[in-house]
């Protein structure tokens, strides 16, 4: 599984706590970490808004399986994300959200709080949702016998996801193409994102907003 790490500007001084967390988790699982920024504060600048384009783009060009995100309340980039075509984030506070959105909503992106609550031991608190999300198979179902039920439910949501949004090409060519550009802009997204995307079309948009 490839999964895309992506730090919003507010929190981008924590971005080595979160990729350490998730790396002690996915490591062994075999998993590749695809840090897209902001990996340090001096990193192109990310918003909330811009970390919820940059999901999508990573989500429906198949160059990442699963996005990891957040900001000072993981309100923001949730919403972002979840205003994406394709995207299914949930907002993971603990180890029992991570565990009850991957049983039961089985999405492809989380999104978590990187200042409020963000205390002692916080590194400890990363790892145990990471291990609830990745050590286990997702979408089993809980409680067990409602699995059919929620697998049922999955289907439908995704199917509302589909009849309400557009492609993300269309998304991409319909956005302010001035926050597209600052969006890509930063070197770690379009390093993971062209040696991973598997959407030509998509792909050859975006360098084409920045002049490739």
């Amino acid at each position: 599984m490839k999964i895309a790490l992506i730090i919003e500007n507010s929190q981008a001084a924590k971005s080595e706590i979160v990729h350490d967390a998730l790396k002690a988790v996915v490591d062994p699982l075999g998993h590749e970490i695809l840090h897209c920024g902001m990996e340090n504060p001096d990193d192109t600048h990310l918003t909330y808004p811009m970390l919820g384009l940059l999901a999508g783009m990573m989500i429906n060009s198949k160059a990442a399986d699963f996005v990891v995100t957040g900001c000072g309340t993981g309100m923001g980039s949730n919403l972002a994300c979840n205003a994406m075509p394709g995207i299914f984030c949930g907002l993971v506070i603990d180890p029992t959200d991570a565990f009850l959105f991957g049983q039961i909503n089985d999405g492809n992106a989380i999104s978590m709080p990187y200042a409020k609550g963000f205390g002692w031991a916080a590194e400890l608190n990363l790892q145990d949702c990471y291990r609830k999300l990745f050590e286990v198979e997702r979408g089993v179902g809980y409680p067990k016998e409602r699995a059919a039920v929620m697998a049922e439910n999955r289907s439908i949501l995704s199917k509302l996801k589909d009849a309400s949004c557009k492609d993300m090409l269309t998304v991409l060519k319909s956005v302010d193409q001035d926050l597209l550009k600052s969006a890509v802009a930063g070197k770690k997204f379009q390093d993971s994102f062209f040696a991973n995307s598997q959407d030509d079309a998509m792909s050859d948009y975006v360098k084409g907003v920045i002049g490739a």
